[in-house]
């Protein structure tokens, strides 16, 4: 698997992408679906069982297919996986596949996509009480500057959610998210990750440039099985 290149955009997580010169794309397989990481240039995969299609009779088989899709190597990450308060399965099963979720991680080496809506408390149970030595990255990040310090503390990757992060509501936590600690995304909407970076550029008060060395930097300081170019 390649993974970005110098002077790429990276959308960190995506659904429905396809290849886009000068753009690497993880594209996010949620394992419900009838997809399959097909090999495309640009475009690498995670793969999740994500909390809101959680059932009881079938979450065995959703994790089997997570385990399935790990070992691929156009996978380079696992999730989205975590903790939903407003949505999906019931709080006992959410936890079970997220534990699941971590302990894959942590077996193939690869880095775990968190979705967490008002489960940050489980969640930091979970990080302490499991350890993981792999990056643990929170993706649609809204959070105020506390939660920002409360997650960057513990070695969380932040990656904001798109239509927050490029408005003036988001401009006081990303500049407290230290920018070796930051992703950036389209998780699907219409909008270009171009868009998102000039937008967050203009924020944090860095030129684009400036702002895609460093997050290719991060990319590769997270994606340690995948080669720096």
């Amino acid at each position: 698997m390649t993974g970005p290149q110098k002077d790429d955009y990276i959308n960190i997580h995506d659904h429905g992408a396809s290849p886009q010169k000068g753009v690497f794309t993880l594209e996010n397989i949620m394992v419900h679906e009838d997809k399959y990481p097909e090999e495309k240039e640009g475009i690498g995969y995670s793969c999740g069982a994500h909390p809101w299609y959680l059932e009881e009779e079938s979450i065995e088989a959703q994790i089997g297919k997570v385990r399935q899709y790990s070992s691929l190597p156009g996978v380079i990450a696992l999730g989205e996986a975590g903790f939903d308060r407003l949505r999906g399965a019931e709080n006992s099963l959410q936890e079970k596949a997220f534990r699941a979720h971590v302990k894959i991680s942590e077996e193939v080496k690869k880095p775990l996509f968190i979705h967490c809506v008002k489960g940050w408390d489980e969640l930091l149970r979970c990080n302490k009480e499991m350890n993981p030595s792999m990056p643990w990255i929170i993706h649609g990040f809204r959070g105020k500057p506390g939660l920002a310090e409360q997650l960057l503390e513990k070695g969380f990757f932040l990656s904001p959610w798109v239509e927050w992060a490029m408005g003036p509501n988001s401009v006081e936590t990303l500049k407290s998210i230290p920018v070796n600690r930051l992703f950036l995304e389209t998780d699907g909407f219409d909008i270009s990750i171009e868009q998102v970076y000039r937008a967050v550029a203009e924020h944090l008060g860095l030129e684009v440039q400036i702002l895609k060395e460093h997050l290719l930097e991060n990319f590769y300081s997270c994606f340690r099985n995948l080669h720096t170019p």
